[in-house]
């Protein structure tokens, strides 16, 4: 995608409507009020706008409207609290660690609910020293910021009622980009002079990516009853499209080879360079499509791709007449290209005039795609313990804000010394490495947006420039804060240190105060991340990994019942799949955040990193398994692919039992498939019964190396 494209794409995105939403819903009773005389009043009934719009992420509406309500109360608690024992400071210390620790633990209930927590300590904050005394004020200014809220509300609600579907469209928008990314790293394997080995950890970084936003989608889609009911074309329409992309993705994964071997059998002969350019060219289509989706048009295909197919399919029969080597290989791929291909198709179909190409019947299940949480004190009182990650989290944060407030005492910066404690909640996170890269974004943000805001202000006299410039970095600020946190502080320094300007106050003194304390709030964090519960990857990699074995083994058991002959079921199928993308991420996400970690803090690094790869190649090897034990004619399957898949998941069950499941997760199980008799008597010499056994083989050779991976790891452990 070209770079005018690319910021075409970025103002249709949600992040660029988030942005607006909320910078309008700020920004707009602070105008009013100000108005009238009373800027004071519509700063804080935009403080109520603003946290409940900062907690307002996308998700099914129920979700987002629960989210606003709790949030609502929960803020509310907290500026009560908070302004009822201002004029205590001893009360006032035991209360910051108080609330921050308990609004730390709303993360137990998930990511919306940690969104809430952290704006209820965000209030709390921005209520110290508050200049409200009598109850009455207190009341009052309650009262704005609980107008603020609901104001927020009705405009968030009502603009989904305008657009109910446009959010879900956007994510999807960019859960396709990801696919396309990942489609076009799966090309390099194809180009002989590309790093193997680097191509692997950006193929997994990328997957991380991928899954994360498949959540979101299933999420905003398969939440919402009203989307799967929907018989109008648009709800329908998402849902086809997104299930096809995972199918599409399950595809590309499919194109998944010895590609070592593969450069070294193939590479003279050029027919590689084929493959990698039509594989990127379905890349960019997909990436063609997202843009158009994104963008509310009606999508029109980009390539034909019909002189790629024939292309390769040329340079095959070359390979085959010119070098006498086997082709076998390059055929399956190709015809997993030609899948691609034909998915991206049907997916076009769908916005034809036809009605036949518009729907289908769904033979799934779509609810069970979703994580159900339920909330209740009892998930709460389970995580009160110090194995939990959450709540050693929690108490850290407690003590260091309390820590924060103390020092924000003893050392007098000036007036906003509430900003030690504002850093110290942004940057501190419930693992080290994450409370490291956000440290680090906090500073160099601040810095470089504060030289900004300081030359603007020298430079840019007019109030209506300045009042533009202020608009701008306030859109720009809620825009990027989840997508660039590092350029959102940027926008939000220079933002910030106008706003202060048009209240009269010295942006200079007010700059260097920002920076002094937020040097002493991320040095705070950073050192407690290190000292106070510490809470390291390597300790609880284990219970990550143990899942992802586990998740693979189920995976791998469809291919023994398909075999086997046993029905499957199309739901289980695709739960099962669902499952190995997931952990695969996961797992990967935590290797990435310990090998971010101190040199003395990473165990086994290198044994952790081999567990990753060979997993990547055995999910990706099991899809192929999958497909081609799918699509394969029963005189090619034999008893002995199933002897061998037996062997692999007996051995792939040792290999899980050597991890310790943790209290209350799922009891493993292995899978128990009679051979039908007349399996044995089936034609083994197919060229197509051949590739099966050679793949099943080599998932048993994977897994002979991962079972010798994890018990050097265990025996490393027990060691130390």
């Amino acid at each position: 995608m070209n770079r005018a494209k690319e910021i075409q794409n970025f103002f249709y995105s949600q992040y660029f409507a988030d942005g607006l939403r909320i910078t309008f819903g700020a920004l707009t009773p602070a105008l009013i009020f100000s108005w009238f005389g009373n800027l004071q009043v519509g700063i804080t009934i935009s403080l109520g706008a603003m946290v409940v719009g900062l907690s307002d992420t996308p998700g099914p509406l129920n979700h987002r409207r629960n989210g606003m309500l709790l949030c609502t109360a929960a803020v509310l608690i907290s500026a009560l609290v908070t302004n009822l024992v201002n004029d205590i400071p001893a009360l006032l210390t035991v209360t910051i660690v108080g609330i921050s620790f308990l609004f730390s633990m709303f993360a137990v209930y998930g990511a919306r609910a940690s969104s809430v927590g952290t704006l209820a300590i965000l209030v709390m904050i921005l209520n110290i020293d508050g200049a409200d005394n009598t109850f009455w004020d207190v009341t009052t200014h309650i009262a704005y910021i609980l107008l603020g809220c609901v104001w927020y509300m009705l405009l968030s609600l009502s603009l989904h009622q305008v657009r109910p579907y446009r959010q879900a469209q956007q994510e999807l928008a960019e859960s396709i980009q990801n696919v396309a990314d990942y489609i076009r790293i799966k090309a390099n394997f194809y180009d002989a002079k590309s790093d193997i080995e680097r191509n692997y950890r950006e193929l997994i970084e990328q997957q991380i990516i991928v899954s994360q936003h498949q959540d979101n989608v299933r999420d905003q889609l398969f939440r919402s009853k009203k989307t799967i009911r929907d018989t109008t074309k648009i709800g329908r329409l998402l849902i086809l499209i997104f299930t096809d992309i995972i199918d599409l993705f399950e595809q590309s994964m499919a194109t998944h080879y010895d590609y070592d071997a593969i450069r070294e059998q193939f590479r003279q002969t050029g027919v590689l360079q084929h493959f990698n350019l039509t594989i990127r060219r379905i890349g960019n289509e997909l990436e063609h499509f997202s843009y158009q989706i994104n963008a509310n048009r009606r999508p029109k295909a980009l390539y034909n791709f019909k002189n790629d197919l024939d292309r390769i399919w040329a340079a095959i029969e070359k390979v085959d007449k010119d070098y006498q080597i086997n082709t076998l290989p390059l055929k399956k791929i190709l015809i997993n290209i030609r899948n691609l291909i034909q998915r991206i198709n049907n997916i076009y179909g769908y916005f034809d005039k036809d009605p036949k190409n518009s729907f289908r019947r769904e033979d799934t299940d779509l609810s069970q795609f979703i994580e159900h949480k339920d909330i209740d004190f009892k998930q709460f009182r389970e995580n009160l313990t110090l194995k939990s990650t959450l709540f050693r989290h929690a108490a850290r944060m407690g003590i260091v804000m309390g820590i924060g407030y103390i020092l924000s005492l003893a050392i007098n910066v000036g007036n906003h010394s509430y900003w030690i404690l504002l850093t110290i909640m942004v940057i501190l996170k419930p693992g080290f490495s994450l409370t490291k890269q956000r440290n680090f974004q906090r500073l160099i943000g601040t810095v470089i947006g504060g030289i900004a805001g300081a030359l603007i202000l020298m430079l840019v006299k007019d109030q209506t420039s300045l009042f533009v410039l202020l608009l701008l970095f306030m859109v720009a600020t809620y825009s990027l804060i989840r997508v660039n946190y590092i350029v959102s502080v940027m926008f939000m320094t220079p933002y910030i240190l106008i706003m202060f300007s048009f209240l009269d106050m010295n942006t200079l003194t007010i700059l260097r105060e920002r920076i002094i304390d937020t040097l002493i709030g991320s040095g705070l964090a950073f050192l407690s991340s290190y000292v106070i519960l510490p809470n390291w990857e390597s300790t609880q990699v284990q219970a990550t990994m143990r899942k992802l074995l586990v998740a693979n083994y189920r995976y791998i058991a469809q291919a023994l019942k398909i075999i086997a002959g046993q029905p499957l079921s199309i739901t289980d199928y695709k739960l099962s799949r669902k499952e190995v993308y997931v952990t695969t991420a996961n797992m990967a996400s935590a290797f990435q955040r310990m090998i971010t970690e101190p040199k003395s803090k990473q165990r086994d690094a290198k044994e952790i990193n081999k567990f990753v790869v060979f997993n990547h190649i055995l999910s990706s090897y099991s899809v192929t398994l999958l497909n081609n034990v799918t699509d394969a004619d029963n005189a090619s399957l034999t008893g002995e692919h199933v002897r061998v898949i037996r062997k692999t998941l007996f051995l792939l069950a040792q290999t899980i039992k050597l991890f310790e499941s943790e209290e209350g997760e799922e009891e493993f199980t292995e899978v128990e498939v009679d051979t039908p008799p007349d399996l044995d008597t089936n034609n083994i010499d197919s060229e197509e019964s051949r590739l099966i056994t050679e793949q099943i083989n080599f998932i048993n050779r994977i897994v002979i190396d991962l079972n010798k991976t994890c018990d050097q790891l265990i025996k490393q452990q027990a060691v130390e």
